[in-house]
C-alpha cells in the first residue's frame, strides 16, 4: 500500500505584497499558531526552513522561541532546507548561492546544533544546474521543490535522482499541485500519487496555509483524519520531509536519473525590477572582495575597527545576512510592492558602500608601509581572487600642476605603461586617463607619473573615421552600411528593438517575448569622443519609443574585441527591449554562462536567465562570445540572438488580473546602463570568459599618493 506522508508547513513570503515589517508579523504569528497546533494535537507535526523565520522569532519573543525549541527537541518541528531564505536559485551566482547555504547553515548550527540535509525551495522559480555539486559540498544530499510544474516541464517521474553540471547528486521530489493548501480535498491528495517511478511505495503531500503564512489548521487536521480514516488503498500519515527521504533510502537504484537545469516559470522575473538585480550584484561583489581583502591582509582587521561601530567581522556579517534576504525569489523576481523596494535598495545599497569603504581602508593603510617618491603616484588594488589583466579608467588629481603632454605613466620598474588620456566625466575640466595594466589577485601596484621621459610603445594603426573604424587585430565597427568585425568574422551590427509586451510581472504564461510589431531605433550624427593611439570610441545619440537612447562602440589597440555600451532612458509601458544580432549559427547548441559554471542549451527561441556571458558557435572551430553582467537573460535561434534589456509591465500585477490601473507603477522607469564585449576566436574558454566578467564586475580600488613629492610653487 502507498503511505503518504502528510507534511505540514507554512510558506512564509518576508517581503511580496507587503512590506518586510508585515514579513516580521507573519513569521511571528505563523510560528505561533504552529506551536498551537502542535501543542493540542500530539500525533502532528511541522516543518519550517528559512533561518531568517528562526532569527526574527529568536529576536522578538524568546518565549515563543523556546516554545519552538521545545518541539525541535521532541522531533515533532522539522527544521528543513536550511537556508536563510528562499531564494532565486539562478540570478545570484555561485558567490551568492554559497552565502545564502553559508549563512543559512552557520545560524542553524550555532543556534541549534544541526544543519538538515534537505534543500526546500518549493516556490523558486527555476534550479541552476550547478545546485547539485554545490549542496552536496555542504552536506545536503536531498532536494524539494515545485516549479516549474507539470506543465512547464516534462519530467520522468515525481522523484528522481537530479546530476548537476559539474559533478553532484541530489534525490529530488517535486511537490505536486501547490505547497499550500486552506482546506484537503481528496483530489488534491491524490495528485501527490501520480508519476511516482516503479516499486516506491511512499510520496509526500505538501500543505498548511502559506504565502502570508498560517501553516497547520484545525480544520485542515481534522480533514486528513477523516480521509485518513476513508481512504482504504492509502496509507495516509502525518508526517516530515526527512520521514519521508528515510522511508525511501536504499532505493535511489529505483529511481530515475535528470541531468542538467530544472527550468522554468516566470521568465520575466529576470528582466524586471532591474535595480534591485544591479544592486545585490554590486553588494555580493563588493562583500567577495572585503572577504579576499582579509584574507590577503588579516592584520588589516585591527587597523580597520571603529571602536563605536562594532568588529568588521561582525558588520561582514549582519551585510551577508541582508544580502542573501534579498535574493528571495519575488524580491529578487522583481514582483513585489514597489513601495516594498525602498527597503530592499537601502540595504543592498549600505553593503556595497560599507564594502567600498573598507576596500579604501585597506588600501590605504598599506600605503603607509610604501617609502617616499619624488613622484605623483597612482596607486591600484586588485581586491579580488581574480586577475585584472586589461584597461582601467582613473583620474588622478594633479592639483595645480595639471597635466602635460610630456607625461607617461610608469610602473615599479620604471618602466612605461600604456595609456591614454580620454574624455573627462566631469564637463568642467579633469585628467581622465586610460591605462593597460596587469594586476595580480590581491596585489597594490604603485604605478608614477613621469615627465622625464617618453613612451616606447609604437603608434598602433587604428583607421577609419566618425562611421567606420578598426583595427589591425580583427575590431571594427562600421555604421553605415551597419556591419561588425570580430576577429575574422563580419556580422550585422546589433541594434535594439522594442516589441509589445502585455504579459504580467511575471509574464506568467509564456515561455519567450514575440518577434512581432517591433520598433527601430532612429540614431543621429555620430561623434568621436575618443581618439588617440590606444583607445578610439565613436558615439551616438538616438531614440526609440518615447525613450533616449547613447551608445558607444570603443576599439583598444591590442585586442580584436569590440566594446558596446548603451544608455537607456527607459520610458516604456508595457514593452520588452532587446538587444538583437542576426547570425548564423553553427549547429542547434549554445553555451550560457550559470551560477557557478555553464550549461550547454537549445537554440529554440525560448527565454532563459543567463549569468554573464553567452557563446555561439560558427563553425567546428570558432565561436562567438558576448560578455556582458548587465544582461540576465536572452533567447537564441540559429538565426539570431536577442538579449533582453529592459521590460515595462505594471509592477505587482498577477495574472489573472487585468492590470492596467491607472495609479499603477510600471517597472524600471529612468536611465539604466549596459555593456558588452563581443569577441570571436578558437580559444575562447569559459575561464576567459568568466575573468572577464569578473573584472568589469570588480574594478580596481584606486589612490592618489603624493607622499615624498616637492611641493608645487
Amino acid at each position: 500500500m502507498l503511505t503518504v506522508h502528510v507534511i505540514f508547513n507554512a510558506h512564509l513570503d518576508p517581503i511580496w505584497l507587503w512590506p518586510w515589517h508585515a514579513g516580521i508579523d507573519e513569521a511571528l504569528s505563523t510560528c505561533r499558531s504552529a506551536c498551537e497546533r502542535l501543542d493540542a494535537n500530539p500525533d502532528v507535526c511541522f516543518s519550517q526552513g528559512e533561518a531568517w523565520v528562526y532569527h526574527q522569532v529568536e529576536r522578538l519573543d524568546p518565549g515563543l522561541f523556546k516554545r519552538i525549541r521545545e518541539h525541535i527537541a521532541a522531533g515533532r518541528w522539522e527544521i528543513i532546507g536550511g537556508w536563510w531564505t528562499q531564494p532565486d536559485c539562478n540570478f545570484p551566482g555561485e558567490i551568492g548561492i554559497r552565502h545564502q547555504i553559508q549563512t543559512g547553515r552557520e545560524y542553524f548550527l550555532d543556534t541549534f546544533g544541526q544543519f538538515p540535509e534537505i534543500g526546500f525551495n518549493p516556490d523558486s522559480f527555476g534550479h541552476n544546474a550547478s545546485l547539485p555539486r554545490i549542496m552536496n559540498e555542504f552536506g545536503q544530499k536531498k532536494y524539494v521543490f515545485m516549479r516549474p510544474q507539470e506543465h512547464e516541464k516534462s519530467l520522468p517521474a515525481r522523484l528522481f535522482r537530479w546530476h548537476g553540471v559539474g559533478g553532484g547528486e541530489l534525490t529530488t521530489f517535486r511537490i505536486a499541485r501547490a505547497y499550500c493548501c486552506r482546506e484537503m480535498k481528496e483530489d488534491f491528495l491524490r495528485a501527490c500519487t501520480t508519476e511516482l517511478p516503479e516499486g516506491i511505495e511512499h510520496t509526500a503531500c505538501f500543505c498548511g496555509v502559506g504565502d502570508h503564512g498560517g501553516g497547520p489548521t484545525e480544520t485542515l487536521i481534522r480533514q486528513i483524519r477523516e480521509l485518513a480514516a476513508e481512504t482504504k488503498d492509502l496509507k495516509i500519515v502525518f508526517s516530515t520531509a526527512k520521514r519521508f527521504f528515510d522511508a525511501i533510502a536504499g532505493q535511489e537504484d529505483k529511481l530515475p536519473v535528470v541531468e542538467g537545469e530544472l527550468q522554468h516559470h516566470a521568465i520575466g522575473c529576470y528582466t524586471v525590477h532591474r535595480a534591485g538585480k544591479v544592486a545585490l550584484k554590486a553588494a555580493t561583489q563588493r562583500l567577495r572582495q572585503v572577504e579576499t581583502a582579509f584574507e590577503k591582509y588579516p592584520e588589516i582587521l585591527k587597523d580597520c575597527v571603529d571602536s563605536t561601530a562594532g568588529t568588521p567581522s561582525l558588520h561582514l556579517r549582519n551585510h551577508w545576512r541582508n544580502v542573501v534576504f534579498h535574493q528571495f525569489h519575488d524580491t529578487l523576481g522583481g514582483t513585489c510592492l514597489p513601495s516594498a523596494y525602498r527597503h530592499v535598495q537601502n540595504e543592498l545599497g549600505a553593503a556595497e558602500e560599507w564594502g567600498n569603504a573598507m576596500l579604501n581602508d585597506v588600501l590605504r593603510i598599506r600605503m603607509r608601509q610604501l617609502p617616499d617618491d619624488e613622484h605623483q603616484r597612482i596607486m591600484l588594488y586588485n581586491a579580488s581572487d581574480c586577475v585584472y589583466d586589461g584597461w582601467m579608467e582613473v583620474e588622478p588629481w594633479m592639483g595645480l600642476r595639471g597635466w602635460h603632454d610630456e607625461f607617461g605613466v610608469f610602473d615599479e620598474q620604471n618602466q612605461p605603461v600604456p595609456f591614454q588620456k580620454i574624455m573627462n566625466e566631469s564637463l568642467t575640466g579633469g585628467n581622465r586617463l586610460a591605462i593597460r595594466v596587469k594586476v595580480a589577485p590581491g596585489q597594490i601596484m604603485a604605478l608614477h607619473i613621469d615627465n622625464k621621459k617618453k613612451e616606447l610603445f609604437e603608434e598602433p594603426s587604428f583607421t577609419g573615421d566618425t562611421h567606420c573604424m578598426g583595427n589591425q587585430l580583427g575590431a571594427g565597427v562600421a555604421l553605415y552600411p551597419p556591419e561588425m568585425v570580430v576577429g575574422s568574422w563580419s556580422f550585422a551590427l546589433p541594434d535594439v528593438i522594442l516589441y509589445p509586451d502585455t504579459s504580467d510581472t511575471w509574464s506568467h504564461g509564456i515561455d519567450r517575448y514575440l518577434e512581432q510589431d517591433e520598433t527601430l531605433p532612429v540614431w543621429g550624427v555620430p561623434q568621436v569622443l575618443n581618439d588617440g593611439k590606444h583607445v578610439r570610441e565613436i558615439a551616438q545619440r538616438g531614440r526609440i519609443g518615447n525613450s533616449d537612447l547613447l551608445r558607444r562602440f570603443r576599439i583598444y589597440s591590442d585586442t580584436g574585441a569590440l566594446e558596446l555600451s548603451f544608455r537607456v532612458d527607459w520610458q516604456e509601458h508595457n514593452k520588452v527591449l532587446k538587444l538583437v544580432m542576426p547570425m548564423q549559427a553553427y549547429g542547434d547548441k549554445r553555451t550560457d554562462g550559470i551560477p557557478g559554471g555553464c550549461i550547454e542549451r537549445a537554440q529554440d527561441g525560448a527565454e532563459r536567465p543567463v549569468r554573464d556571458w553567452t557563446k555561439i558557435p560558427l563553425d567546428a572551430e570558432e565561436s562567438l562570445a558576448i560578455v556582458s553582467p548587465d544582461i540576465f537573460a536572452l533567447d537564441a535561434t540559429k538565426d539570431r540572438l536577442r538579449l533582453t534589456m529592459l521590460r515595462s509591465p505594471q509592477m505587482a500585477h498577477h495574472d489573472p488580473y487585468p492590470g492596467g490601473r491607472l495609479d499603477g507603477r510600471y517597472s524600471d522607469r529612468g536611465e539604466h546602463d549596459f555593456r558588452f564585449w563581443f569577441m570571436a576566436g578558437e580559444d575562447i574558454t569559459p575561464e576567459k570568459l568568466d575573468q572577464l566578467a569578473t573584472m568589469m564586475q570588480r574594478p580596481l580600488i584606486t589612490a592618489d599618493y603624493t607622499r615624498g613629492m616637492k611641493p608645487v610653487m
